[in-house]
């Protein structure tokens, strides 16, 4: 039975901006940066346990050419993604999600 990704309302919104953000930089590189997100859940959903824990049960995947950290938990047969963080923001803005 594989994990079903779920996204919290906030990750979610941190998501599109990224993706706006990028869209602004270059047409299609917005595209590109959803891929490369999806390509990490493809992982995560494989081997949820891979990525190290930075707080509590909360983990970090670390996306490939993009400056940005998926921040997860493993909630029973759910991948919850709190946060889609931004490298270069306050690395602790997200500690209140962890409930």
């Amino acid at each position: 039975m594989s994990l079903r990704v779920v996204y919290t309302p906030t990750a979610q919104r941190e998501l599109f901006e990224a993706k706006h953000f990028y869209d602004d930089e270059r047409s299609g590189l917005g595209a590109e940066f959803l891929d490369i997100v999806a390509e990490a859940l493809e992982l995560l959903v494989a081997y949820p346990e891979s990525s190290p824990i930075v707080r509590g049960k909360v983990r970090r995947k670390v996306l490939r050419r993009f400056p940005y950290n998926l921040l997860y938990r493993i909630d029973g047969q759910r991948l919850r993604i709190l946060a889609v963080m931004n490298q270069k923001q306050k690395p602790s803005y997200w500690w209140g999600r962890v409930r």
